[in-house]
């Protein structure tokens, strides 16, 4: 078998270490692996399939031989050295939103549209958590019956906030347990026994950017600009998956039982429906697992043609770093 050699853009990152996981976990063929990331992390090791590895500084020289390069650092990083490495033939899949809708760059969610991986100049972008776990749902759906609107709100874990928002949360919770000053840093109010309506800035139209992310990239991602979206998004005081709840309107019925039957079949997702036994999706139950789990659906009794669900999915791995390295498993099919 053919190996490749793959670099880790901010390994010192919750993601970045995902992805370094994930490659092992799913025996992707690596002959050398770079680690990279900010000076204050070089130096620092990481373990690949029993094998240390130092972490080296992210330069616009770090690229050369290097096949496919994985990153996960941030917009403004991504912006600055993601060209460097397209240049020196490396093909960068990017996990910032530096890219998402750049239109020489595919947006891509394998389960979804894995063709349009192969239209790439060097970059491809991998979708925000949000986005992934639900078009993941949407899909097998939207090609039974078109999907004329989306109406979801998401319920976003504190570790979607990287390694600070989720040590932030542990914190103030031990704090409440101690009986001492709850402080809040990373985020907007007090996370513990909390939810904030808040994430990412707000927008001149009173969206967030994260609400307007989910807006764009699923029209992107399915490749249908028709399809009407509108999302809020929440920060919830859970440690790992985010959860969404969806309604849908189609422009035929999809019944309860069509849509279990639909997505039973669709890679990348488990049903959990079993209401008479409180079985339904749940962040404990995602967290740390591959698929999305898709659950309470039923049908929208406002609505002739609306289909509601709920769905969790760990944002650290089919929301970021599962999703990337899929993405790369595809393109060495053709490499």
């Amino acid at each position: 078998m053919k190996k490749y050699n793959v670099a880790i853009a901010g390994a010192s990152g919750a993601v970045g270490n995902t992805m370094l996981q994930i490659l092992e976990e799913r025996n992707f063929p690596v002959n050398n692996l770079l680690l990279l990331a900010s000076k204050r992390s070089v130096g620092k090791e990481l373990t690949f399939n029993n094998k240390s590895y130092k972490i080296e500084e992210l330069k616009h020289d770090s690229f050369k031989g290097v096949d496919i390069a994985l990153f996960s650092a941030g917009g403004s990083i991504s912006k600055e050295f993601a060209p460097s490495a397209a240049k020196n033939g490396c093909v960068v899949i990017d996990n910032s939103s530096a890219f998402r809708m750049d239109e020489d760059v595919p947006l891509v969610v394998p389960e979804v549209n894995p063709d349009d991986t192969f239209k790439h100049k060097g970059i491809i972008a991998n979708p925000n958590c949000t986005t992934i776990i639900m078009v993941v749902a949407l899909k097998p759906l939207h090609d039974y019956s078109k999907i004329k609107r989306v109406v979801v709100s998401s319920y976003q874990s504190s570790s979607g906030a990287g390694a600070k928002g989720m040590g932030e949360l542990e914190d103030q919770a031990k704090a409440w347990a101690s009986n001492t000053e709850i402080k809040k840093q990373h985020f907007q109010h007090q996370l513990l026994f909390n939810l904030i309506p808040h994430i990412d800035v707000f927008t001149d139209n009173g969206y967030t950017k994260e609400e307007m992310k989910m807006y764009y990239e699923t029209r992107k991602i399915m490749g249908d600009e028709s399809i009407k979206v509108t999302a809020t998004c929440v920060r919830v005081p859970v440690f790992t998956a985010h959860s969404e709840a969806v309604t849908i309107e189609t422009e035929k019925v999809i019944t309860p039982e069509k849509a279990k039957e639909l997505l039973k079949n669709a890679p990348g997702i488990t049903v959990s429906d079993d209401a008479a036994n409180n079985v339904y999706p749940m962040p404990l139950m995602a967290a740390g697992k591959d698929d999305c789990y898709v659950g309470r659906i039923r049908k929208d009794v406002s609505c002739d043609n609306g289909l509601n669900f709920f769905i969790s999915g760990d944002q650290l791995r089919k929301g970021a770093a599962l999703n990337a390295v899929q993405i790369a498993e595809l393109l060495i099919t053709k490499m």
